[in-house]
């Protein structure tokens, strides 16, 4: 069983990491700072102005823990990885599927269906919380974009096609997001959402869900080659060079629990501020190396709440979620399961 809480981030400028014997060593200005044994590791990750030396790249390759580097605002460059791990069979069965209309359709209308519905639930919750009346200007709008995305929830199941399916997607994430601004109800000046912008994000709102995403991407490539799957190989998510497709395909259902209820959680409880993001020159919004530690920290804390899997009928940290589908998926992959189960937030 994959121990929650064992990836490393790395924030501090001008850190390096380097190896000594079988642990890990972040220095700063030729000072260690903390030492983690491999064996505790998952993964590490990078950000900005982070240095590796070969040797430890090496023990993180001989140890199965990924290597990643991000920008300083917390956008994928590249990451060091060992030998390929997992069943062979498994991935020659998952390429056949992934070049199959009918193969990816059976994976990807169960995603985007339950993306979907997790993301009309986020609405319903807003609503169960704040209640409409007579004064809540913005909530009746809120209830009709809910009602449309139940039907395109249902609609996704029935796509005879990926083009299809990709323009029903379309629509719901053009309706969520029209109403996202209604649920931020604490700093609404400095954290307006008026759309969804990425790359670069160009407000403070999608520079928190960006980099959000990100780990939650991470997390699930991270599961994805745990469980002997190509995290590049996708259904929906075509491949593209650089691009973990499938892992992108599999936290489209986790994106509304995981990253947008956090985000709102974020700022409505004021556990991030405006202080702590900066506009660059260009126009993008970065977020502070302190803002940065901060919501690292509460995406631990986050992993550790404990929610039922609906399909496993079981109680799990929230951290094992990608795992679990992860492990669903290679199982419909194999033929075990006539369907994959995707993740259903109640």
């Amino acid at each position: 069983m994959k121990k929650l809480l064992n990836t490393l981030y790395v924030t501090t400028q001008g850190s390096w990491l380097t190896r000594d014997g079988e642990n890990v060593l972040v220095r700063v200005e030729r000072e260690t700072k903390a030492r983690f044994p491999i064996h505790t590791l998952g993964g590490i990750v990078c950000f900005g102005v982070v240095n590796a030396t070969p040797p430890l790249m090496q023990l993180c390759a001989d140890s199965g823990v990924a290597l990643s580097f991000l920008t300083e605002n917390g956008r994928f460059m590249a990451s060091v990885h060992g030998k390929t791990r997992g069943n062979v069979l498994l991935r020659r069965q998952q390429y056949r599927q992934a070049d199959d209309e009918e193969g990816c359709l059976a994976v990807a209308r169960p995603v985007i269906a339950v993306k979907i519905a997790n993301s009309r639930s986020v609405l319903m919750r807003a609503l169960r919380d704040h209640g409409t009346g007579e004064n809540d200007d913005g909530w009746e709008e809120v209830e009709r974009v809910s009602a449309r995305l139940q039907k395109l929830s249902q609609a996704a199941l029935r796509c005879p096609a990926l083009a299809a399916l990709r323009g029903v997607e379309g629509e719901a994430a053009s309706l969520y997001f029209s109403v996202f601004d209604r649920l931020i109800t604490a700093q609404k000046e400095d954290f307006r959402f008026r759309e969804r912008n990425r790359r670069p994000p160009l407000d403070n709102m999608n520079a928190l869900l960006s980099f959000l995403y990100v780990l939650l991407a991470r997390d699930v490539a991270s599961a994805c080659e745990s469980h002997g799957l190509d995290p590049r190989v996708g259904f929906l998510h075509r491949d593209r060079p650089g691009r973990d497709s499938l892992a992108l395909d599999l936290m489209e259902e986790l994106r509304p629990h995981m990253a947008d209820r956090m985000a709102l959680s974020l700022v409505n409880r004021r556990q991030v501020s405006a202080s702590g993001f900066r506009k660059t020159e260009s126009g993008a919004v970065e977020m502070t190396e302190e803002t940065r530690k901060a919501v690292l920290t509460a995406w631990q804390e986050k992993k550790r709440e404990e929610i039922r899997h609906v399909f496993l009928e079981e109680k799990i940290h929230l951290g094992l979620i990608p795992h679990c589908q992860a492990l669903l998926l290679a199982r419909h992959i194999r033929d075990e399961l006539d369907m994959y189960p995707a993740f259903v937030w109640k």
